[in-house]
């Protein structure tokens, strides 16, 4: 396991961790609350999401939780460690504060809002 301190996790991992929040989950419920909890913007194919899932197992993030066999088949499940659960709340707390920094830049009463607009691709 690493250290805590100054970790920045990938988004498809911020993710899975935000997912098993709310409690222990087999694979396929943990692609479903990524892609909801994203916004759609993160889709996770099995193989994607087992690597990921296999990097957190690594680092002592998630922990394995149960199995069970549903219509022939191994349904793993999944949960947050303390140490995930530090992990996660240290990257909200960085990308809120990355946001608000950008944010107060842009406010519209501070004179100094940016006229940039992106061009078109």
């Amino acid at each position: 396991m690493r250290s805590t301190s100054r970790v920045s996790l990938r988004e498809p991992s911020y993710f899975v961790l935000a997912a098993l929040l709310d409690g222990r989950l087999h694979g396929y419920a943990v692609v479903k609350r990524v892609e909801e909890l994203s916004g759609g913007q993160v889709k996770l194919a099995a193989g994607s999401l087992y690597s990921v899932v296999d990097r957190l197992l690594g680092e002592g993030y998630i922990a394995a939780d149960g199995e069970e066999i549903v219509n022939g088949r191994a349904r793993r499940y999944y949960r947050l460690t303390d140490e995930g659960h530090t992990v996660l709340a240290a990257e909200a707390d960085r990308l809120a504060q990355a946001a608000r920094v950008v944010h107060e830049r842009l406010s519209p009463g501070d004179g100094r809002r940016s006229n940039w607009r992106a061009s078109p691709a």
